[in-house]
């Protein structure tokens, strides 16, 4: 849990914004009702925003998450039917990493364009590990130098409550990882800017992988950590979707921000696809690594941990071996508690 409810991130992430919490918002389009509140954390009110609108809207804008949303398996050579949406194609070149970039110059009755990026990465498909780029401060300065700040604030580890509200499995998946998180930038050419997300991550069972965002209300600004307030940031649309294919995953990522201060659309755009090409470049280098890479790392300590884990399971299964044969007579009782016998299975 820990790693994740900065999900949606500043200037590169976003999501169902724009008084996304309330149904009095300056547009009805915009305005996602209230799903429900929750003391998730002990004298910490978090509201979550309702399922059924947030992802409805990135299903409109999102071809693969609808794909996966109806229980299809397949990247995006497995799509059918024609996109609903009249985009506009900034680029289009199946040898970059980001093979194609489109743009809807306002979605939702808002005037900020909604990007939409395509990617096919090869390896295995481990949606923690792409989160983990985003959320994780030092994971994140390997390829965002403008990134201050990243922390979860209010992580909810009560999943089961979370997936009971989402209710349909069979089209939500299963929520894994969800929470309250801040993000800051640095000083630049522009002041600092700063977003309150909450985020998670739905598990699917074609095996798909679903990240998801929306930028917290004004009404929510007690739950900013303390401190100097900055400019902030507001992400109307957020999510990017990861399908598994032959030897790999294609991702569609969404991405509707206004990064405030009176910043032009043609000036902020281009600095957001630039952020965004750059997360997909870290991301083609982790999971293309090769052995002896982070990723090579990471599973084979996954794997030592599992057979740890198997050790412990193992150790168990003697002891209660010994449990149902001893008679617990008092020599046996003694054998049995014996300290000399730990070294015997729990070695350093």
């Amino acid at each position: 849990m820990k790693s994740f409810a900065t999900a949606a991130i500043i200037l590169i992430s976003t999501y169902s914004g724009v008084d996304a919490f309330t149904a009095t918002g300056k547009s009805p389009l915009v305005a996602t009702p209230v799903a429900t509140r929750k003391e998730w954390t002990t004298g910490v009110e978090i509201e979550l925003p309702d399922f059924d609108t947030l992802f409805d809207r990135v299903q409109t804008a999102s071809p693969l998450a609808k794909h996966v949303m109806e229980g299809n398996s397949g990247g995006f050579e497995s799509l059918a039917g024609s996109d609903s949406l009249k985009w506009k194609k900034l680029e289009n070149n199946e040898r970059k990493t980001v093979h194609r970039i489109d743009k809807l110059d306002s979605y939702q009755n808002i005037k900020t364009p909604l990007l939409r990026f395509r990617s096919s990465i090869k390896g295995p498909l481990i949606g923690e590990r792409f989160s983990h780029f985003i959320m994780d401060l030092e994971e994140r300065k390997k390829w965002d130098d403008a990134c201050a700040r990243n922390e979860e604030v209010y992580p909810i580890d009560d999943l089961d409550a979370v997936n009971t509200i989402l209710g349909d499995e069979e089209k939500y998946g299963t929520c894994t990882r969800v929470g309250v998180g801040y993000t800051q930038t640095k000083q630049s050419i522009i002041s600092p800017r700063e977003q309150l997300i909450i985020g998670g991550m739905q598990e699917f069972q074609n095996g798909a992988t679903m990240l998801w965002g929306t930028e917290m209300e004004e009404q929510h600004n007690y739950l900013l950590p303390e401190g100097q307030r900055h400019t902030r940031a507001k992400s109307h649309l957020f999510a990017a979707t990861l399908a598994p294919t032959d030897g790999g995953f294609d991702v569609e990522y969404l991405l509707q921000m206004d990064v405030g201060g009176g910043v032009p659309n043609f000036l902020a755009t281009p600095a957001l696809v630039d952020a965004i090409k750059k997360l997909f470049d870290h991301t083609k280098g982790y999971f293309e690594g090769g052995e002896g890479s982070e990723l090579d790392m990471h599973l084979k300590s996954l794997s030592s941990r599992g057979s740890d884990l198997e050790v412990l399971r193992e150790i168990d299964e003697i002891e209660e071996s010994f449990t149902v044969e001893m008679d617990f007579s008092k020599e046996a009782a003694h054998l049995h508690d014996d300290a000399s016998l730990l070294p015997l299975f729990f070695t350093p």
